[in-house]
């Protein structure tokens, strides 16, 4: 047991991210923490997400995730992001939610935190890695700590190589191109690693 909460929050319009989250919980729990998954508000017009017939399933299949709040990410000592990228860019829905976080930053009650990040894209090439980046970027300002996989296992190369995070490519029909197994071992190792650097920045201000 590692004595940790872990605070999964992700973005998704297909389920993907959602999936991500999902693995990362399962992971987590198996690392001996308390997990809570957590999707962030919905800002798109109504409209748009009808007009989409997966978003609008998605949507449903998800109505009852619970809604990330600040208090959330005060509550972790981990705390796992996933969404899908935007133009290189995280999501304006994640963006929203994270803008919101100014008053636990003026108080320091994200500093030390251990962090980490997922994305997905619709192809290799399609911003994964500077959509990771752009949430790394906020981190830095809390005075979080990267708990990025690296290579410090052999799964991250058979997941695609993303030093900063896990991260996939979405094809036309919704589903990750990559092989699943090998994403969700990347997963799990990034999840267990950023409970494991949690664990051991509690003991360092123990």
């Amino acid at each position: 047991m590692t004595n940790t909460k872990t605070a999964i929050v992700y973005y998704s319009m297909g389920g993907t991210n959602y999936q991500l989250a999902q693995w990362a919980e399962e992971a987590a729990k198996a690392a001996g923490s308390e997990v809570k998954v957590m999707k962030v508000a919905e800002t798109a017009p109504q409209a748009a997400i009808d007009s989409n017939e997966a978003w609008k399933a998605h949507v449903e299949a998800t109505k009852d995730v619970p809604v990330a709040t600040p208090d959330d990410l005060a509550w972790a000592d981990a705390i796992i992001f996933s969404v899908p990228t935007r133009f290189g860019n995280m999501p304006g829905q994640m963006k929203n939610f994270i803008d919101t976080t100014g008053g636990l930053w003026a108080q320091g009650k994200l500093a030390n935190k251990a962090v980490s990040a997922m994305s997905s894209a619709q192809n290799p090439h399609g911003g994964q890695e500077a959509t990771i980046l752009s949430l790394y970027t906020t981190m830095y300002h809390w005075g979080a700590i990267v708990a990025a996989p690296g290579y410090t296992d052999a799964v991250t190369f058979a997941a695609g190589g993303n030093p900063y995070g896990t991260s996939v490519t979405v094809g036309q029909d919704g589903k990750i191109v990559e092989d699943e197994a090998a994403i969700k071992a990347a997963v799990s190792h990034q999840a267990k690693r950023t409970v494991n650097v949690a664990a051991a920045l509690k003991q360092l201000e123990a």
